[in-house]
């Protein structure tokens, strides 16, 4: 467990690259806003959540291991539920909230990053 990056993995390197590309500037991991998002444009109230498919439980590629079931479930469920907490708080105080899955970045990087651009430009 000690392995697994939670900030810097490469999907966030690589969607980060096409923001700073297209002129987006923004703070990466911020440890004053709530939930530390991943990439956050504080004067536009925008803040980015990369999920990963396995801890955030994703419906398309989910797959739990084949030991230690309950454990997992319950981990990911509560991961959810912080996903969930951490939503609300934003859009309670006035932000957007974007979350993008790991695979929609393995599969089309450049629409993930379409889709930051036009919520920071509407």
């Amino acid at each position: 467990m000690r392995l697994i990056k939670s900030r810097d993995t490469r999907l966030e390197k690589a969607l980060r690259s096409q923001l700073w590309k297209q002129g987006i500037r923004y703070r990466k991991n911020s440890q004053s806003l709530f939930g530390k998002p991943d990439i956050s444009i504080t004067s536009k109230k925008i803040v980015v959540f990369i999920d990963s498919c396995f801890w955030h439980g994703c419906g398309e590629h989910l797959r739990l291991p084949k030991s230690n079931i309950e454990y997992w479930a319950n981990k990911v469920e509560r991961n959810k539920n912080r996903d969930q907490a951490v939503n609300m708080h934003y859009r309670n105080n006035g932000w957007k909230v974007l979350r993008i899955w790991e695979h929609r970045i393995k599969q089309d990087i450049d629409s993930a990053a379409i889709e930051i651009v036009e919520a920071i430009n509407r």
